[in-house]
């Protein structure tokens, strides 16, 4: 994995980003059913009408795609249809599971399995971003996407783990990962859920928040159907499904591993009482269902998904200490602070 540090304008940072990811686009990502079906769909109806939300709503965003589309010389058409993927189609290779917590002194932990295509795992970077517009964030980032919709941390200690919801009812409305995107400009918690919970909205995702200084947890299931406000209370756990009981009536698809880890999740939450970062990281880690593990390597996935890194945030009063690790589970590979 790569750590690349990126600043300039809404363009600009699009372009190094694009510039990062463009060997793997082109020659990886391209070559994948998911890409071919999203694509065949850039001209779609809905695309347009996404298209024009976007460039409406947020176009300091819709410049930064466009410099993504350009970094990675590939139309602007399809890179957008690319970033609305979890829109276009109900089901996408990015599952991940989140769980959430605090110590006994009161110390806040969030910690996410960030899980997406095995082909991709030398392909991805933690990127540190400082625009000349909005705030500064430090995030998991794919080749071809804009960041958001994986973990992230921001400036002022917002921090956004985000977990795929394959919701089968998708109306018109703004692009999830655009909406994620957004949320990193948040000065606060309260804004980053106003963005979030934003009407209209086309995909569904799951975000788990938490900001430095702030007691609060929150676990945010947003749909097109309408969303979910959680505040956590005790640990807490997701495997990238709609589990809030408000939610009920919203139809969705669950894939074998999501409902297996789900499970396995809900059996440690039966004796999790407090969480701190390695307890996070050892469950994060569990291979107990052999086929269907929390922490994903196998080559047959039948999501077509493996654990690419593990994010385990620690929040304090007035600092965010942040760890990512990968195949190597007792050390970090990188790590870092934000206050």
């Amino acid at each position: 994995m790569k750590k690349i540090a990126i600043h300039g304008s809404d363009f600009e940072i699009g372009q190094q980003l694009g510039e990062f990811g463009r060997e793997a686009w082109h020659q990886k990502l391209t070559l994948t059913a998911l890409w071919q079906t999203v694509t065949a769909m850039k001209d779609a109806d809905q695309t347009v009408a996404m298209r024009a939300l976007v460039q409406a709503h947020y176009p300091l965003i819709w410049q930064e795609l466009e410099g993504l589309a350009a970094g990675l010389q590939a139309p602007i058409e399809e890179v957008f249809a690319w970033n609305c993927r979890g829109d276009l189609v109900r089901s996408t290779s990015d599952g991940c599971t989140t769980v959430a917590g605090q110590r006994a002194d009161g110390v806040l932990t969030i910690a996410h399995n960030e899980d997406g295509f095995p082909q991709l795992r030398d392909d991805c970077a933690i990127v540190s971003i400082r625009p000349d517009s909005g705030m500064a964030f430090t995030s998991f980032a794919y080749p071809g996407s804009i960041c958001g919709h994986t973990v992230a941390v921001n400036e002022k200690g917002v921090v956004n783990t985000v977990n795929n919801i394959r919701a089968l009812y998708r109306p018109e409305g703004v692009p999830r990962q655009i909406l994620a995107r957004a949320a990193l400009n948040a000065t606060t918690l309260d804004e980053a859920i106003a963005i979030l919970t934003t009407s209209p909205r086309a995909g569904s995702f799951h975000h788990t928040l938490g900001q430095m200084g702030d007691s609060r947890l929150f676990s945010v299931e947003a749909t097109g159907s309408g969303c979910s406000v959680t505040p956590l209370t005790a640990v807490f756990a997701h495997a990238n499904h709609l589990i809030h009981p408000q939610l009920d009536g919203v139809e969705q698809v669950i894939t074998a591993s999501s409902g297996s880890r789900q499970q396995r999740l809900i059996e440690w939450l039966e004796v999790q009482t407090q969480l701190d970062g390695d307890a996070a990281k050892a469950i994060l880690s569990d291979q107990h269902d052999a086929v269907l593990p929390i922490y994903r390597l196998s080559p047959n996935d039948p999501d077509e998904e493996n654990t690419l890194a593990t994010a385990v945030f620690t929040l304090h009063a007035k600092q965010v200490d942040w760890q990512i690790f990968t195949l190597n589970r007792d050390e970090s590979e990188f790590k870092g602070t934000i206050s």
